[in-house]
């Protein structure tokens, strides 16, 4: 394995980094990752060859821009281990993506890379404001999923006791949290609202427990929904990023200070926003899509590797050296072309959690009629308020789509408790055509 010094007892410190040293941390980083994975990796060493580019070309942070991408296809091609950089006598651990689209992507840790994650989660922890002793209950999912084990590592970490509940059997949930007391939950948003629906249907006020943070991630989410959950439950909810490819859980972190986006763990990953038409390079504050290039990571380290989330880097402000993305609302795989408008499922989450007598529980239905696609919503009624009332939110929802996204859909007032409930990821769009 090509050597490279990545001490961990620099990771605390790394945040502390004034910007000018940080970059010189990240050139250093780059470099050897470059080479890591050009040595010991066919496919990039294939493709800087084709492209003209040798490690020794990497003399500054802007010939990142030089370097070919990588896409989750790439990822593909080489299954299961083909991108490994290491032996697997070195491998400590396999993840995989779910595959529901195709082949699962497959990624492999050394015992540093192990160490590295557990580093960056406890600090993401931190930055929630969760704290050494306090109970942690982890309902994200464990098994080939990073949610779960990659928030466990992270939750132990940091000196915090972590609750292996996985997610799943929601009662359970509920019982346990009622129980055991934990002081912050780890979970996507929309399985936090299911949790909260059955504290409710056991006669249990979900703002009377124990929690004070909600560290949410896994999926899109805006701050409406923040907003919802908050009020709910009485407790901060910050946002977590992080993706199997990159590392899982912990490439990034919302500060419960600020609630401004997560801030990128720059000393282990270098972010780029790009434009996702042409492939170039936008400055900092312009929108596109995400694509990181691993610093440090040893057994599976990534180039330009294209999210396809969609966001945009700001400057630091709880982290000042450290840039923030702005939150997630959505993935250019997952937009819906309705009629020539572009939109996406969390634009229409925005506007219909700012419908009091409406839920956060929808679904959408994509349908054809002819050669014209159309959208159903189909949201979910508060159980305490009349079913006529809701059908006239169910209009003023129809009229805020067509006067903010620009495009019509069509409404379908439903039951409450009769949509289908999230239990890790929530799959919001439904494509029947």
């Amino acid at each position: 394995m090509t050597g490279m010094a990545t001490d961990r007892t620099s990771n605390a410190d790394a945040v502390g980094l004034d910007p000018e040293q940080l970059r010189a941390l990240q050139l250093e980083r780059l470099r050897w990752s470059v080479r890591h994975a050009f040595e010991n990796v066919p496919f990039y060493r294939q493709a800087f060859e084709s492209a003209g580019i040798l490690p020794d070309d990497i003399r500054s942070l802007s010939d990142l821009a030089k370097l070919p991408f990588t896409t989750k296809n790439d990822l593909r091609e080489y299954y299961p281990f083909g991108m490994f950089a290491v032996p697997m006598s070195d491998v400590r651990r396999i993840h995989a993506s779910s595959g529901t689209t195709g082949r699962p992507t497959v990624v492999g840790y050394t015992q540093t890379d192990l160490d590295n994650w557990a580093d960056l989660v406890a600090r993401s922890l931190s930055a929630a404001g969760v704290k050494p002793g306090w109970r942690v209950h982890n309902a994200y999912g464990y098994g080939l999923f990073t949610g779960g084990l990659g928030a466990h590592a992270g939750i132990e970490r940091l000196g915090a006791t972590v609750i292996p509940m996985s997610g799943g059997q929601t009662a359970k949930q509920v019982q346990l949290i009622h129980d055991f007391e934990p002081d912050a939950i780890m979970c996507t948003p929309t399985y936090l609202l299911t949790i909260a629906d059955a504290m409710e249907e056991a006669g249990i006020d979900p703002r009377s427990t124990s929690l004070k943070v909600g560290i949410l991630g896994a999926e899109p989410w805006t701050n409406e929904m923040r907003h919802q959950i908050e009020q709910r439950l009485d407790i901060d909810a910050v946002d977590i990023y992080g993706l199997s490819e990159v590392m899982g859980p912990g490439v990034a972190m919302e500060a419960a200070a600020t609630k401004d986006g997560p801030h990128i763990w720059e000393d282990h990953f270098l972010p780029e926003i790009i434009d996702p038409s042409t492939g170039e390079p936008v400055p900092d504050g312009e929108p596109g899509e995400l694509v990181f290039t691993s610093l440090t990571k040893q057994a599976f380290p990534v180039i330009r590797y294209r999210t396809r989330d969609l966001t945009r880097l700001l400057p630091g402000s709880a982290y000042p050296a450290m840039r923030r993305m702005e939150k997630i609302t959505g993935r250019d795989d997952d937009m819906i072309i309705l009629r020539g408008v572009n939109l996406f499922p969390t634009q229409i989450e925005e506007i219909a959690l700012g419908i009091e007598t409406l839920t956060p529980h929808f679904i959408l239905e994509l349908t054809r009629q002819g050669h014209l696609d159309s959208l159903k919503v189909r949201i979910e009624r508060h159980p305490d308020v009349d079913l006529a009332t809701c059908l006239a939110a169910a209009e003023v929802l129809k009229l805020r789509i067509k006067t903010s996204i620009g495009t019509s859909v069509d409404v379908q007032v439903e039951e409450p408790s009769s949509l289908p409930r999230s239990e890790g990821k929530y799959k919001r769009l439904y494509d029947l055509r």
